[in-house]
């Protein structure tokens, strides 16, 4: 293990709060946050409890910290490989892989028992699949073998709005399930969009994404075909199940336009990682507007 056979080399108190920090991975968590969010709205028809929304938001980030820190742990010779992750804690040897899979740990335990006492069990036991599905299947024996493997491994990212919506209602009806797919038809692009633009860092350490194995114009296609799925299946929420209305169909439509238009440019130009770029930072906007849009639907409707 790198981490491991490396003497911390943080220089004060502060550097080391930094540190942990960073293994937790903070840019993922808010988009998490956002979908957990609108499907609380939805399941509360508009009318939701404030500390209930806290509450449930500061257990699934602490969950999401606590999938990230285990993955850095996992993926810290992957990580001294690579040139854009060197500086992570682990392999720049700012943290010992003990002292993160302690740290990983306190941070599960305490999101479970946060939902568990404050919210409900299936909340929590909902927060804890996620972290077991992103640690135990997704970054061992997903991420490193099959092309394929974000497609499934977008199951982790998914569950979040399952967290919310148990919250609110103890259960998880249809609707909770067609937000779960939607993210989840979601990811291939999202996360495609950025194998593309990284894809020679990929190649360098072996992990068999896509356009590694497969090459550019094969996984712009796929890209393609996700993106118009998802765009599709976005409206299952307002037919046949009625839980948004017409400002959700605003949104979700002029959303959804620009998502098939950058994707179908991509589509001309595979190689093109500007493209890539920009096919990945507007699907992240795409899901933060689109749960922006369903919050405002929830709200003005009741």
């Amino acid at each position: 293990m790198i981490g491991s056979s490396i003497s911390p080399r943080n220089e004060n108190f502060g550097q080391v709060i930094q540190s942990y920090y960073q293994l937790t991975k903070p840019r993922i968590i808010p988009l998490l946050l956002i979908t957990t969010a609108a499907s609380m709205f939805i399941a509360s028809h508009g009318k939701i409890d404030s500390f209930l929304l806290i509450i449930t938001l500061l257990g699934g980030t602490l969950a999401a910290a606590s999938a990230q820190t285990f993955n850095c742990v996992y993926d810290q010779d992957i990580d001294y490989d690579m040139r854009r992750t060197r500086k992570r804690p682990i392999p720049s040897g700012k943290v010992e892989s003990n002292h993160a899979i302690i740290f990983g740990a306190i941070l599960g335990v305490l999101s479970f028992s946060l939902l568990a006492i404050w919210v409900n069990l299936l909340s929590a036991l909902l927060a804890m699949s996620g972290i077991a599905f992103y640690c135990l299947i997704y970054t061992p024996w997903l991420k490193p073998h099959p092309t394929q493997n974000i497609v499934i491994g977008g199951a982790a990212g998914a569950i979040p709005p399952l967290v919310g919506w148990a919250a609110v209602t103890g259960d998880l009806s249809w609707s909770a399930w067609a937000i779960f797919l939607l993210i989840f038809l979601w990811t291939p692009p999202h996360f495609w969009a950025l194998a593309l633009m990284i894809v020679d860092d990929y190649a360098e350490v072996g992990v068999p994404m896509l356009p590694v194995v497969k090459g550019a114009e094969n996984t712009v296609k796929q890209i393609w075909i996700y993106t118009l799925i998802t765009v599709v299946f976005s409206f299952v929420l307002i037919y046949p199940l009625h839980s948004l209305g017409l400002i959700y169909l605003g949104f979700a439509t002029i959303l959804g336009i620009n998502f098939l238009i950058k994707a179908w440019q991509l589509l001309q130009q595979p190689e093109d990682k500007e493209m890539a770029k920009s096919m990945f930072k507007y699907s992240i906007l795409y899901m933060m507007l689109l749960c922006t849009g369903i919050v405002i639907d929830t709200l003005l409707r009741n």
